[in-house]
């Protein structure tokens, strides 16, 4: 079964930014992951997020379990 986008969500909040390490984002926008990406990576949601410390952006997959399969 798989996540919700609200729980997808929630994990994406809750990883650290690669830039300043902190779990400060001014933007968390998470959608259904394109079809390439599913059939490839197996990913479910992706989600884009921009830090609300240092300004980095970057790009989550998380798959049908709530794990992050990709970090970008």
């Amino acid at each position: 079964m798989s996540i919700t986008q609200e729980r997808a969500e929630r994990i994406a909040r809750a990883h650290a930014c690669s830039g300043c390490k902190e779990y400060t984002w001014r933007k968390v926008s998470v959608k259904p992951s394109s079809t390439a990406l599913r059939e490839s990576l197996l990913v479910v949601w992706s989600a884009s997020m921009k830090c609300g410390i240092c300004g980095n952006e970057q790009e989550l997959g998380i798959d049908d379990d709530g794990d992050i399969v990709f970090e970008g």
